[in-house]
């Protein structure tokens, strides 16, 4: 009996595992929206896009951007976006752009947040 019990737990774990895989499989930050509470990483993403795009048309240097750490989950902002370089007194080891939300909507856990998303330079 006790062998039954420990093989049927053991199913059920794998399938556990099987429907998670399978729920992380179709997640991506393509399908990360934001939503009356959170502030999607699609949208990050895009608002980081937004900057490098107008840093590539100066001229000097090409930047492509990269994606935001999947782990990532804030408050949905309340005002317009904002964006710069994240600046070298950060510590950040590599290059990147900081998406800034001086005021999220009202929560318990946050009123402003900012984001790091990184950037490569462009191969020649």
């Amino acid at each position: 009996m006790a062998a039954d019990g420990a093989q049927l737990r053991s199913t059920l774990l794998t399938a556990a595992l099987s429907a998670c895989a399978m729920c992380l499989a179709s997640w991506s930050i393509d399908t990360d929206r934001s939503t009356e509470h959170t502030h999607g990483l699609f949208e990050i993403r895009e608002e980081a896009r937004r900057f490098i795009s107008h840093e590539n048309a100066k001229g000097q240097q090409q930047w492509d951007v990269q994606e935001p750490n999947l782990k990532i989950l804030v408050p949905r902002c309340a005002v317009p976006l904002e964006t710069q370089w994240t600046p070298k007194s950060y510590g950040r080891s590599k290059l990147s752009v900081m998406v800034i939300c001086t005021a999220a909507v009202p929560n318990a856990v946050m009123r402003r947040w900012d984001v790091h998303v990184p950037v490569e330079r462009k191969p020649n």
